[in-house]
């Protein structure tokens, strides 16, 4: 049938591969690829912008191997599984989803469906078939999105199918931050405990990351030859990061220090703490205080409320923290603690008052 003439099935050729739809004036896209005819809507009435849109869809075509058509979803996450190399947990919560693709896939065949007939509407159904809070969910979004990347550059899909679905937002956490001064108690309860041969050890390990204002990362990664006693310097890495940065030894730090290094003089490399977690004896000391359980991590909040509520400014705290952008997370993590601390100092501003 030639150009312009309309076809029993209401459609009429307006170029190679492309048709319009007469019921509706949309254009469609007809491609023969590896000898299958794949049909479908363009979803437009605009011809240029068809034309563009149709060359896109040869273009998805031709980066798809053509042996790409029997590879299943099951068999997918199995590839995918084996090429990743990261934490047992980790490895263990993933293969958990990767089970429960298998198990509960919307699709007669389960997940022995073919991947190029996966669709976002399926996606999204496998995830609304879970009561899931917004931060499993994203977890399930995130591992089928990554699986699907997997094909999209091995060439067995030309698109990820999952990339338009949007993550949930989750609700802001209540983070818990000790006082100073409930730090120092608990610091003392655990070195009170005589029963823990470790007693001492943990500690100094707390009171070493609420003092300097580091995590557990660094703290376990810090070694004697990063600290320069003379330049009254501590040269950290952030985990996180990747990247190396400084912080002063704060008087309040420096006691502790001299008396780790007075413990073992003759050592001038290698670790400083010989331990890598102090959880369990935070964890017993909030709870002999009547405490709320703080971790590790509520150490690095009070350090950093501390320092703004003293006067520090945002950009100094924001580099003692390891951050490279100027300050803008401190800003928007400790809005309160600012906004406080300003109208404490707004007061002080009394037209009453001698100069």
């Amino acid at each position: 049938m030639g150009q312009g003439e309309v076809r029993s099935d209401n459609f009429i050729r307006v170029a190679d591969c492309l048709y319009r739809y007469v019921p509706n004036d949309r254009y469609y896209a007809f491609i023969r690829h590896n000898g299958k005819l794949t049909k479908k809507s363009l979803k437009t009435d605009n011809l240029a912008e068809a034309k563009r849109l149709l060359r896109d869809e040869r273009d998805k075509l031709e980066r798809v191997d053509p042996g790409a058509g029997r590879i299943t979803l099951a068999a997918l996450c199995d590839s995918y599984l084996e090429g990743l190399k990261q934490a047992p947990k980790t490895m263990e919560q993933k293969k958990q989803i990767s089970d429960r693709i298998k198990d509960d896939w919307p699709h007669p065949s389960r997940a022995e469906c073919r991947i190029r007939d996966i669709k976002p509407s399926t996606i999204s159904k496998w995830l609304a078939s879970y009561d899931f809070g917004p931060c499993t969910y994203n977890a399930h979004l995130w591992f089928i999105r990554a699986v699907l990347d997997h094909a999209v550059k091995d060439r067995l899909l030309a698109e990820n199918p999952a990339a338009s679905i949007k993550a949930k937002k989750r609700e802001d956490p209540i983070r818990l931050t000790p006082t100073f001064e409930q730090f120092q108690n608990i610091v003392r309860s655990i070195r009170e405990q005589p029963r823990n041969a470790r007693a001492e050890e943990s500690a100094d390990f707390v009171e070493f990351m609420g003092l300097a204002g580091v995590g557990n990362a660094e703290t376990i990664h810090l070694n004697w030859e990063h600290i320069d006693f003379k330049q009254e310097k501590i040269t950290l890495f952030r985990q996180k990061t990747k990247t190396g940065y400084q912080i002063p030894i704060f008087p309040q730090l420096r006691s502790l220090l001299e008396r780790l290094n007075d413990r073992e003089p003759k050592v001038s490399q290698g670790p400083v703490f010989k331990i890598r977690s102090a959880k369990k004896s935070m964890s017993a000391a909030c709870e002999r205080l009547g405490l709320p359980h703080f971790d590790h991590r509520s150490l690095r909040r009070m350090f950093v409320t501390r320092a703004l509520q003293r006067g520090v400014d945002v950009k100094t705290v924001s580099q003692w923290q390891g951050h490279k952008d100027g300050g803008r997370l401190i800003l928007s993590t400790y809005s309160h603690v600012i906004d406080s601390h300003s109208a404490k100092m707004a007061k002080l501003l009394s037209i009453d008052e001698e100069e």
